[in-house]
């Protein structure tokens, strides 16, 4: 199963295979601020699984820290991907694979959330222990 994404103005264009590790919506400050926006829908895949088809050249890297290179393309701004080089995985946006039916499984970062989500999906204080978070789960 492959998915086409793209940024705003068309520039890039990226291409996942197979199917997301997990999908859910982040709710830390950071991505919030990435996103302009009070929560981020992000699909988890494995780093070789999303490849950029064309407009490499007008993808730009933020480094806000080491564990994470947020992409986004330099001619309309639009956000493409992080990735995530220590646990290699790429979160692309959901919004940026039209194709992909977004099939949230759980919340993370929901300790700082702004918009509390009534949905009956697990609430992580931070991220799920084995990717180096607490686990630990928080109340609608």
């Amino acid at each position: 199963m492959n998915h086409t994404g793209h940024c705003l103005c068309g520039a890039v264009e990226l291409r996942t295979t197979g199917a997301p590790e997990a999908m859910g919506y982040c709710h830390c400050t950071t991505c919030r601020t990435w996103a302009s926006g009070p929560v981020v829908a992000f699909t988890i895949w494995k780093a070789e699984a999303v490849t950029i088809t064309a407009g490499e050249e007008h993808v730009q890297t933020f480094e806000k820290t080491e564990r994470s290179k947020r992409k986004f393309c330099r001619r309309c701004g639009s956000q493409l991907m992080i990735a995530i080089p220590t646990l290699n995985r790429v979160n692309v946006f959901a919004t940026t694979l039209p194709t992909l039916v977004f099939k949230p499984s759980l919340h993370v970062n929901y300790a700082e959330t702004v918009l509390p989500m009534r949905d009956g999906l697990p609430k992580l204080k931070d991220f799920p222990g084995e990717v180096g978070g607490s686990g630990d789960s928080l109340p609608e």
